[in-house]
């Protein structure tokens, strides 16, 4: 299997991504966007992984490589690919897919509680409950046609499915101690004092709690491609 990974900022990488596609054997295809890196063809990869950044899926105008991104995003949606976004990735695929993408109410920052709320194959083996790593100040509507799979107590929307193989989440699954400490490092200046917003010391403190979503990640990934 080939993976292609759009990658939005160099400090948003793969994290713990790359640790199932080596023990998977699933070869990964990063696509820099950020630094002008040019989409795949479509016969080139079987499975896109669309990750994190700080930037909003509104800002077509000022980013260049955007629009073709959540063009490109649709067409491999439509086209039966596996799709997983994380964060940023999560809110490309509601807009590929129809939905609003817009200013939540309130950030989200740090590891916070995920409640799942519905069934689909690919969430097979997620628990009721479980802590994530989040980073977001966006939200999105359910696109049209999708099912809803799990809330926060600050953002409904946390994780959809689209069909049986695109899937997208909100929070950070993929987060290992290397992502969250250099979420830490670039983007503190983005935590606030809101109800959801945690100090980067808190953070730090959880950072056992990596080891904890990493099987999460393999057994939602596992089901998504049936590796």
């Amino acid at each position: 299997m080939r993976m292609a990974v759009l990658q939005h900022v160099p400090f948003e990488g793969p994290a713990a991504i790359a640790d199932w596609a080596a023990a998977r054997q699933v070869e990964m295809m990063p696509v820099h966007l950020y630094r002008g890196d040019a989409l795949p063809a479509a016969d080139a990869f079987d499975m896109l992984t669309v990750m994190g950044g700080p930037m909003s899926v509104n800002d077509e105008a000022q980013l260049a490589w955007l629009a073709p991104e959540i063009a490109f995003v649709r067409e491999a949606i439509g086209a039966g690919k596996a799709v997983f976004g994380a964060c940023l990735g999560a809110q490309v695929m509601a807009k590929a897919l129809g939905a609003k993408v817009y200013r939540a109410a309130q950030k989200e920052i740090g590891w916070l509680p995920v409640t799942r709320t519905g069934v689909h194959p690919a969430f097979e083996g997620v628990p009721a409950s479980f802590t994530a790593f989040h980073w977001h100040g966006e939200t999105f509507d359910l696109p049209a046609g999708g099912t809803h799979l799990a809330e926060t107590s600050g953002t409904c929307n946390q994780a959809f499915a689209f069909g049986r193989r695109a899937l997208g989440f909100q929070f950070h699954i993929e987060a290992n101690e290397a992502s969250v400490k250099s979420l830490i490092e670039n983007c503190a200046d983005e935590i606030g004092t809101g109800p959801f917003e945690q100090t980067p010391e808190t953070m730090l403190a959880g950072l056992p709690r990596c080891a904890d979503l990493t099987p999460l990640l393999f057994r939602v990934l596992d089901n998504l491609t049936g590796a």
